[in-house]
């Protein structure tokens, strides 16, 4: 199957910022490319990195605080049975594995970066408030039975969907909308709604839900000692915050941060532009981790945990510390060379150009393939 280059991106300009658009216009639907593999994209991706590094060795000294820094919501008992269905599987036995194995099959998981958990850090940082937060960055990973591959799928936050009825906490509903954005699920309905939309969307059951916040992606890069990037253009952009000569550049978590929300500032204003960076970002960032040997330095690890932890939000499925260590040994063996990346296939809205529709029926065969 063919798709586009992974994309998706960070917010451009805090909750309530619609007029920019996605750059259909500029050549979304030109330029479709094989997959290829790379490293997992987006602040949101982010996420699973520190999942992984959780996985690696996280001390019982700090068990409980972290443990304590996560979110969890219960999307399963919000949703019910109107849902999209589990795909039946049945793992072979493994004489080999140990008494208690980690868990093994395919699972698809809805990873949104949002522009604010609220908080004056994060409004500091360009986030909305608590009320009119957006999931800028929203990305399906498929987990391949086995865990020895990945897909991960990004969402252009200008999709034009329809968004369905969600159950709100105090009992009430959101009411369903056509011709919405996608991102703004997140908005009118939080996680649950943002969850149902996009099993709408796909017809994928979501088995988990993370999400994480501007202030915890730029703490994780504080905590690692920064990043370096190089850029092949000067970038002037005020909404995102960030001036830079083209070049190499040591960033702090607010400079990478301001890295991955550039959009405006490079090319020609267009996700696309936006979506290079945060590859290169994201390079930068995984590298940086690998660099650093986590097990030994328990001060540091505690510091990466803490950043990770104190700004996720998950499914209850996944909001103990314990559950979220079992998940990253089960990742133990994925690499980023076992990670394919695309982008929803999507064409200009015909009635507005500066937003995308899904590309039928090239879009439901993509998600049919990770059912």
């Amino acid at each position: 199957m063919t798709g586009h280059q992974g994309s998706g991106g960070t917010g451009d300009g805090g909750a309530g910022d619609e007029s920019g658009g996605s750059g259909a216009g500029a050549g979304i639907r030109a330029g479709v490319r094989p997959a290829r593999r790379t490293r997992v994209p987006g602040i949101a991706g982010l996420a699973l990195a520190g999942v992984l590094v959780l996985g690696a060795g996280a001390a019982g000294w700090l068990y409980w605080q972290l443990n304590d820094n996560i979110r969890g919501v219960d999307i399963d008992g919000a949703l019910g049975d109107d849902r999209p269905a589990r795909p039946l599987t049945t793992p072979s036995p493994d004489p080999s594995a140990p008494a208690a194995p980690v868990p093994t099959g395919s699972l698809n998981i809805l990873v949104l970066g949002s522009d604010s958990r609220s908080g004056a850090e994060n409004r500091a940082l360009g986030g909305g408030d608590g009320g009119g937060a957006r999931s800028d960055t929203a990305m399906v990973v498929h987990l391949d039975a086995g865990r020895t591959g990945a897909t991960v799928v990004s969402i252009p936050r200008d999709t034009l969907v329809d968004r369905p009825s969600c159950p709100l906490p105090d009992g009430g509903a959101t009411r369903p909308v056509s011709g919405a954005m996608f991102n703004s699920a997140y908005e009118v309905g939080g996680p649950v709604c943002a969850v149902k939309t996009a099993e709408a969307l796909t017809d994928v059951r979501m088995d988990h839900y993370v999400e994480i916040d501007f202030a915890g992606f730029a703490r994780l890069v504080d905590a690692l000692g920064g990043v370096t990037v190089t850029t092949d253009e000067d970038i002037d952009d005020d909404r995102s915050r960030l001036t830079l000569e083209a070049g190499t550049h040591h960033l702090d978590g607010t400079g990478a941060l301001a890295l991955a929300r550039t959009r405006y500032g490079i090319g020609d204003g267009s996700d696309l532009g936006r979506i290079g960076l945060q590859h290169r970002l994201v390079e930068a960032l995984l590298e940086r981790i690998a660099e650093q040997d986590l097990l030994t330095d328990p001060v540091k690890l505690y510091e990466v945990a803490d950043a990770v932890t104190g700004s996720l939000t998950t499914d209850t499925g996944l909001d103990s510390l314990g559950e979220l260590t079992g998940f990253g040994r089960s990742l133990g063996g994925l690499s980023s060379a076992d990670v394919t990346t695309l982008t929803m296939p999507v064409v200009p809205a015909p009635w507005d150009g500066n937003r995308v529709v899904p590309d039928e029926p090239e879009a439901q065969e993509l998600w049919a393939s990770l059912r």
